[in-house]
């Protein structure tokens, strides 16, 4: 059985702002989400088509940093699919069929309360470092900041050495510089589905750091060329590395994987 893993926003799907920083329009593309009656995130239509494709071939997983509640405005998933797993809060919940499975929230509470320093601890400590920005957390599990200035390479560099000393890390998205505990992990969400299924075929695609987690046990990982583990030569260096950057490199992931399966039937 297949299965073909994939986070979403900057991978599949892309907001206005996500497709300002690549030099493109929303103009031509099919609209995903929607906000207060607005449609704030698109594919193109190519994409669209081939997700669908790859879906009634495969067990599909959304694999995302969003909460169940954001990843909730993505209406196409309840319009035009029908898929059982969803994975939201970086790995923190598993949904199935629409309800999160209480087993695997409590496997992460225990490694929660073990492993890492609480959320309140890590919010003050981040602190220090003076981020110009506006703080939000993520269903009382972890934090980020939406950043109002550039993060210099010292910085960061200065923020990665303290979140890993108490067991976190952090990710740096556009504006976004996520702090996420350790045993929030999407790549052990990923392998609690793939092993609770029976999959022996796995397809991924993911642009951040976060995304590696589940890449790394998947036998084609997709990596979108613009992201953040793109840049990251020493993690990304044995992944698909798409030609294309933006909503087309979602585009041409999702061809590939398509092609690829085809060829295989």
């Amino acid at each position: 059985m297949r299965m073909f893993a994939s986070d979403l926003d900057r991978t599949l799907i892309y907001s206005n702002k996500a497709l300002d920083d690549f030099g493109q329009s929303a103009e031509s593309l099919i609209g995903v989400e929607r906000k207060d009656d607005k449609e704030i995130a698109f594919m193109t239509s190519k994409a669209l088509k081939m997700l669908k494709e790859i879906s009634a071939q495969m067990l599909f997983v959304p694999v995302t940093t969003r909460t169940f509640e954001q990843y909730q405005r993505i209406f196409i998933f309840q319009e035009s699919f029908n898929f059982p797993y969803a994975v939201t809060s970086n790995g923190a919940n598993i949904h199935y069929n629409g309800t999160s499975m209480e087993e695997w929230s409590c496997i992460v509470r225990k490694r929660l309360k073990a492993e890492c320093a609480l959320l309140e601890e890590m919010m003050e400590r981040s602190q220090g470092f003076e981020l110009k920005g506006k703080i939000k957390t993520a269903e009382n599990l972890f934090f980020y900041y939406i950043l109002e200035e550039k993060l210099t390479a010292a910085a960061k560099e200065d923020i990665i050495r303290l979140a890993e000393s108490f067991g976190w890390r952090i990710s740096h998205q556009g504006r976004k510089l996520y702090f996420i505990p350790n045993p929030i992990c999407k790549g052990e969400a990923v392998k609690f589905i793939k092993d609770r299924e029976g999959i022996n075929k796995v397809f991924g695609a993911g642009d951040s750091v976060l995304d590696h987690d589940f890449l790394k046990i998947c036998d084609y990982p997709y990596v979108p060329n613009h992201g953040e583990l793109a840049a990251n030569k020493s993690l990304s260096h044995p992944y698909l590395i798409s030609n294309n950057a933006g909503a087309e490199a979602g585009e041409e992931i999702l061809n590939d994987i398509f092609n690829n399966i085809q060829e295989r039937v």
